[in-house]
């Protein structure tokens, strides 16, 4: 097979880009591990840039075969109850100096990421969410965060509840605390052989200084720091790697839990794109796998756009030409040359003739014995009808959105000047009787 095939049969898994700053510009970059795991699995992973709009075209990526969140900057507070914190300004200003990198709010690459969850979620797509992308599946969910675990945790604990110390930039990727497994979730199956006995207890790493506060009822906890925190959670519902099936949210990053000075991982849990069959990110890659042969199954891809031979071709440009004149006319006033109008008879006739009956009618008709004068007549009508709206749907697919855009405000303003036309002239009906 070659190479230029790869894309169209290997799963596409689409990760969102993180921007800084280099030499006075901005630059998107995704980390080296994720990109290694999904490529070493057999996998294509899509880069979605942190652009301006970006969330506006998502579709556009199909198709999607699964999600990968990963870190980032601080969720928009508007997207969750952060009211309810109850911090001071004086407060919030010290929560912003003491983590300046992570709390400059992104709102487009918000809007990206919580659009591609709710993507998932509402298909069933593959969601593998790793510290921020937990929490951007929690907020996509109506659950809500700490704006802050330390300052707000210290406030709601028990004097006699053990601190734990969610982020240290003086020790970064070294840091680590202990979490507690619950037992008999998938986290539980990835780190059985390395829980200690009763205590089901393991070290990870730990970046963050914001965290799932209420989680989304929809979802079930795996993992709790000492001090209450849920640091991993799933939807049972949604988790059957063989069947395509896995929505999941990790507070901690085990691609990065590295022995120091070493490629090796600190548990057989861990090793993500290099070892056995039970790690949690095969897990995710072989649930995108398994999704991408059913969508396959199913012809559920995206279909391309029909081939128009020359005429149909001619006659695309031609109704397209003729929408365009009668957008111009509506924002011109009606203000419209003689070619013009002459054009526009193009498009009435598109619009009129585009009135045929769906396939379930034209059956429910048929089924119901209906006898139509001039049948053959009418039939013919029916599939000319059909063709024209075979040709519509092409030539409409080769729009940009912009077009498509400006198109529909064009109808949907017409038609609330028809509305309001028609009630007036209802109005005078009704006058014009009741002085009769």
């Amino acid at each position: 097979m070659a190479n230029s095939d790869l894309s169209t049969v290997l799963p596409r898994v689409l990760i969102v880009s993180r921007r800084t700053v280099r030499k006075n510009k901005f630059v998107d970059f995704v980390g080296e591990y994720h990109l290694d795991l999904i490529v070493s699995y057999g996998a294509v992973p899509v880069i979605v840039p942190r652009v301006s709009g970006v969330h506006m075209l998502l579709q556009s990526f199909e198709p999607i075969h699964g999600v990968l969140l990963c870190e980032g900057e601080d969720i928009d507070p508007s997207h969750y109850d952060a009211q309810l914190s109850g911090f001071s300004p004086g407060e919030l200003e010290e929560i912003r100096k003491l983590h300046a990198s992570d709390t400059a709010i992104d709102k487009e690459k918000d809007s990206i990421e919580l659009g591609l969850a709710k993507l998932c979620l509402e298909r069933n797509i593959p969601y593998l969410g790793i510290c921020r992308g937990s929490q951007v599946l929690n907020v996509a969910c109506g659950g809500t965060l700490y704006q802050d675990v330390d300052s707000e945790l210290s406030k709601e604990c028990p004097e006699n509840t053990q601190r734990v110390a969610h982020i240290s930039y003086e020790n970064y990727d070294e840091h680590r605390h202990v979490v507690k497994v619950v037992e008999n979730t998938p986290l539980h199956g990835w780190f059985k052989d390395s829980l200690d006995g009763e205590r089901m207890e393991i070290s990870v790493n730990s970046y963050h200084h914001q965290g799932v506060k209420r989680l989304a009822p929809r979802f079930v906890p795996m993992a709790f720091s000492p001090d209450g925190l849920v640091e991993g959670f799933y939807e049972p519902d949604a988790y059957n790697p063989d069947e395509g099936k896995f929505i999941m949210g990790l507070q901690f990053h085990p691609e990065r839990m590295r022995k120091p000075d070493s490629d090796d991982f600190e548990y057989p849990g861990c090793p993500s794109a290099y070892q056995a069959r039970t790690e949690f990110l095969l897990e995710f890659v072989k649930a995108v796998r398994a999704y991408e042969k059913k969508l396959n199954g199913t012809t559920a891809c995206v279909p391309k756009s029909p081939k128009l031979n020359h005429d149909q071709e001619m006659k695309r440009r031609n109704i397209v030409t003729s929408l365009s004149v009668a957008r111009n006319m509506y924002s011109k006033r009606g203000i419209v040359s003689g070619r013009e109008s002459d054009q526009l008879d193009v498009g009435a006739e598109f619009l009129e003739a585009n009135t045929a009956l769906s396939l379930q009618q034209e059956t429910r008709l048929k089924q119901m014995g209906a006898t139509v004068r001039n049948a053959s007549a009418y039939m013919k009508q029916l599939k000319m009808c059909e063709e024209r709206e075979k040709v519509a749907k092409a030539f409409i697919g080769k729009m940009s959105i912009e077009q498509i855009s400006d198109l529909t405000s064009f109808y949907r303003t017409k038609s609330r000047i028809c509305s309001k036309a028609l009630e007036t002239k209802f109005h005078d009906l009704l006058l014009e009787n009741d002085a009769d």
